[in-house]
């Protein structure tokens, strides 16, 4: 998948609309995926996105509105994360801004893959279903590898993981345990081609996530049928599937 996951920029002086999307959220449109238990459909019968209310569109602020369609219309869904932080719009605002600075940075030595494995490994330790399925479709698109994230659900330490990933994975479980961080921490990192500034993004997407996660456990936060099919399915076959 090209393009950024999401971008939140920066309003132009005169704009009162200070949340915009560039390219699609997921890429393409995708099918819709079987009924899942921790999903939001279930047994044919449709579940809440979560246990907050989730206003209607006439009451939110603009900019915050715009932000969904576009994603929507562009995607061919909206994930149901967005719909539950619209119930807190200025926190919609700033958990979508930090997440933009942190995964769609373009420097360092993370790419998205390497950022969307960390969000699951940590997600795992953290029991957040939202996360994992909808990071790990987010996973095999980027990577290109449809089981990697899969492995690494069940047992990290056992996936087909490379010296490198091992050592990124150990780091950010680590923080997302709440361990010592000692310098043997980042030794390791270092060993595979990582620095001080790569050691802060590992951390900080694992930090960011760890409150993502929590937000998704009391919120009842479900993830989207979309989401289990996502990067799975060869794209000639999606194709077929929607005409």
């Amino acid at each position: 998948m090209r393009g950024p996951l999401l971008r939140l920029l920066r309003p132009r002086r005169a704009s009162p609309r200070p949340l915009r999307v560039s390219g699609s959220l997921w890429g393409r449109a995708q099918t819709a995926a079987v009924s899942q238990a921790y999903g939001t459909q279930a047994g044919g019968t449709v579940r809440p996105a979560g246990r907050y209310p989730i206003p209607n569109k006439k009451d939110l602020p603009y900019d915050i509105v715009e932000l969904m369609e576009e994603v929507e219309m562009k995607s061919g869904f909206l994930p149901n994360v967005f719909s539950v932080m619209s119930h807190r719009p200025a926190e919609f605002r700033a958990f979508f801004a930090y997440y933009n600075a942190i995964m769609n940075k373009e420097r360092g030595r993370l790419s998205k893959a390497d950022k969307e494995l960390i969000v699951v490994a940590t997600s795992v330790v953290n029991r957040c279903p939202y996360c994992v399925i909808a990071h790990g479709a987010l996973h095999r698109i980027y990577s290109k590898k449809p089981a990697l994230a899969d492995q690494v659900v069940v047992n990290w330490k056992l996936a087909d993981l490379s010296e490198r990933e091992q050592a990124m994975l150990e780091f950010a479980l680590a923080v997302s345990h709440a361990d010592n961080i000692t310098e043997e921490h980042f030794q390791k990192l270092e060993a595979q081609g990582f620095d001080r500034e790569d050691a802060w993004d590992i951390g900080t997407i694992a930090s960011f996530f760890a409150m993502s996660n929590r937000i998704a456990h009391f919120t009842d936060l479900r993830p989207n049928g979309e989401f289990y099919t996502m990067g799975r399915i060869p794209r000639d076959k999606e194709k077929a599937e929607t005409l």
